[in-house]
């Protein structure tokens, strides 16, 4: 198998795996009780969740299926020049190989571009690749929770400028 991937805008032929990528990996981490972000009612239609304005979802493409995605959109309950990094999760076969370090840059871009002068994101403990790549892309910790994301389940939380 290459490292080659792609990353591309979600689409709707993309919905089922990208819901499948989520529900596969937030247990993984424990993350699948109440609070957390496997429960959103988006998750089985992130391409029309994330057409709205001031939002965006990507996708990574490996060898032609997709095997994760992440997003901005505007922090649920937070000030209009913050976004929120969400719902970025991988399958194994798209860890290692570079596609987080892109995904994260990609996501940063658009934040930018669509006016965002702050991005904040929630994960939570045992998370510790996922935080790794956080701090390499400029987000510092911070001690608490921003917005009302409704993601209780979540106990670290990063706040970065763009």
């Amino acid at each position: 198998m290459s490292d080659a991937f792609l990353i591309r805008p979600v689409e709707p032929r993309d919905d089922a795996a990208v819901a499948s990528i989520i529900r596969t990996v937030m247990p993984e981490f424990g993350a699948d009780g109440p609070g957390f972000a496997i429960h959103d009612a988006e998750v089985d239609h992130m391409a029309a969740a994330y057409a709205q304005p001031g939002r965006a979802y990507f996708v990574v493409e490996r060898e032609g299926m997709v095997v994760g995605g992440a997003g901005v959109a505007p922090l649920d309950g937070g000030e209009p020049d913050v976004c929120e990094l969400r719902k970025m999760y991988f399958l194994p076969q798209a860890r290692g190989i570079g596609a987080g370090a892109a995904m994260m840059q990609r996501c940063l871009d658009t934040a930018r571009a669509l006016g965002y002068r702050r991005c904040y994101l929630e994960t939570l403990t045992g998370m510790d690749a996922a935080q790794a790549l956080y701090l390499r892309s400029g987000f510092r910790p911070i001690c608490h929770a921003m917005g009302g994301t409704g993601h209780h389940g979540c106990d670290r939380f990063y706040l970065r400028e763009l």
